[in-house]
């Protein structure tokens, strides 16, 4: 079941963040004030959970500052356990319906370049994104950052 999150849902979230991304403790950090900043109504970001006895999945998406209808997905994870299953391309889906729905044009997501992150990169090809830029050594000598992107709506209407 997709559902927006609740307060209730954020040490869920921070842990899925931890197990399923392995994401650093200032990581963990600045997602928690991500979420934050979410639930006091300070921002127009989008989050929501996949729920199966408990949460397996979460997508977040946020309005890229300065510019018109670009949105940014910062998060998307489902526990291993149930990777495989449909539920990022459900969440992703979800999360595309909901901006298209409000007219926005274009979502960008960044990811690493290292093999390991192979896996991540196809499912973005898989779900209809596109390589549009590589910036070397963007996180660590040796590991880059691959942006892609998906055009949301047609220009011109």
């Amino acid at each position: 079941m997709i559902r927006p999150v609740t307060p209730d849902d954020t040490a869920a979230l921070i842990a899925l963040a931890k197990d399923t991304i392995s994401f650093e403790p200032n990581e963990l950090e600045e997602l928690g004030k991500m979420f934050a900043d979410y639930f006091n109504g300070n921002s127009d970001d989008i989050c929501i959970t996949d729920e199966d006895n408990g949460l397996v999945g979460v997508a977040y998406c946020t309005p890229e500052r300065m510019t018109n209808g670009t949105w940014n997905l910062l998060l998307i994870a489902v526990h291993p356990n149930y990777q495989g299953q449909g539920r990022g391309s459900a969440l992703l889906r979800y999360v595309e319906q909901t901006l298209t729905g409000r007219g926005e044009r274009l979502l960008l997501v960044e990811t690493s370049g290292l093999p390991s992150f192979e896996r991540t990169r196809a499912f973005y090809r898989k779900c209809g994104y596109d390589e549009e830029a590589r910036i070397r050594d963007f996180y660590d000598v040796g590991n880059d950052k691959i942006v892609y992107h998906k055009m949301l709506t047609v220009q011109g209407m």
